[in-house]
């Protein structure tokens, strides 16, 4: 009995012990003097095809004294070239996001530097340092080949709908529907097109004489082809810009990428030359609220800008826009609405008191 009482004590004893142990254990890896370390970064080190609007992040073993991480002690350079930047900090992560877009293709070295310490004032034991190569083109990109559908400021599939006097110029091409399907335009027939005091330039449909339905047929298949070529362009120089909300940005040229909807909640400006191209890749709807305005500056062209909407493509009311819309599912253009580029939809184009005009 005496044995098995010790047996039992001993056992006892063993457990506390290795639980007082477990427990220092633990107390040492969190103690306010441990040594900190980055633990990960983003882009990862020797992270290749980075987009050019990547916000670098790095995330640290423990909380970190907010005043010691700053933009001394995160460094982001090209070369031995400082790139400007703002640093935030919160929880145990940093975030450094830079003044300008990224260059493409080029190689950038993060370093958080032992200026950077915990609450408790221990620095990191060395530099940390990872790079990263941005993706995109350093060549300016080709146009996307609109091909006869190039010739009209308007093509759709399904219908052209006009709720009250719009302004067009250009021709319209309606295909494969008939001339039933475009209303509020006041259309006089002739031969193998029709005349609307709303548009300077003809309007075509599929029912009408000859050659006009064979044109239009490849009309129509120029305007599907453009659409695939803009959706399938490959090395966006941007991706997710703004998670969708491009309100307020300037765009310089290059290709964009969003997974989902994008958003124009306030005015946007396209900067850049007149040889410039700009191939915004859409795959949810575009949305442009009122009086929103789409401005060029620096010579940028609205015949040089391609926006691939797989979804519904909406300007609202009194906004302005630029550059050539290939929808899949349909444009809108509500009251007011005015346009310079082109129209190019796979359903139906709605319009209501609408100026557009064919770049």
């Amino acid at each position: 009995m005496k044995y098995s009482k010790a047996i039992q004590l001993l056992s006892l004893f063993s457990i506390v012990l290795i639980l007082l142990i477990s427990g220092c254990s633990k107390d040492e890896d969190a103690a306010p003097g441990a040594t900190p370390t980055v633990s990960e970064t983003s882009p990862v080190n020797n992270a290749t095809n980075v987009a050019r609007n990547n916000a670098i992040t790095i995330s640290f073993s423990t909380e970190m004294d907010p005043a010691t991480i700053n933009a001394s002690t995160v460094l982001v350079k090209q070369g031995t070239t400082n790139i400007p930047g703002t640093v935030t900090y919160s929880g145990t992560t940093a975030t450094f996001t830079p003044t300008n877009s990224l260059l493409a293709l080029t190689t950038y070295t993060v370093t958080v530097t032992t200026g950077a310490k915990t609450l408790a004032g221990k620095p990191l034991d060395s530099n940390s340092v990872s790079t990263f190569t941005t993706g995109g083109s350093t060549s300016i990109r080709t146009i996307v080949d609109l091909g006869a559908a190039g010739d009209y400021v308007i093509v759709a599939k399904t219908a052209i709908n006009n709720a009250s006097t719009s302004n067009i110029t250009g021709d319209l091409g309606l295909s494969p529907a008939a001339t039933t399907f475009i209303t509020g335009l006041a259309l006089t027939n002739a031969t193998g097109f029709a005349t609307s005091a709303q548009v300077t330039g003809k309007v075509y449909a599929a029912d009408m004489a000859a050659p006009t339905p064979i044109n239009l047929t490849t009309t129509v298949n120029n305007m599907v082809t453009a659409y695939n070529d803009a959706a399938g362009r490959v090395l966006p120089d941007f991706i997710e810009l703004g998670t969708g909300n491009i309100g307020g940005q300037t765009l310089t040229p290059g290709l964009y990428k969003w997974s989902s909807n994008v958003t124009v909640p306030t005015s946007i400006v396209i900067s850049g030359g007149a040889n410039d191209v700009w191939i915004f890749q859409i795959a949810g709807n575009l949305n442009v609220s009122s009086a929103v305005n789409v401005t060029l500056s620096g010579g940028a062209q609205a015949k040089n800008i391609f926006w691939q909407v797989a979804g519904q493509a909406t300007l609202g009311t009194t906004s302005h826009f630029e550059g050539t819309i290939l929808s899949m599912t349909g444009i809108t253009m509500q009251t007011g609405a005015t346009l310079n580029g082109k129209a190019l939809a796979q359903t139906a184009v709605i319009l209501d008191s609408n100026i557009v005009v064919k770049k």
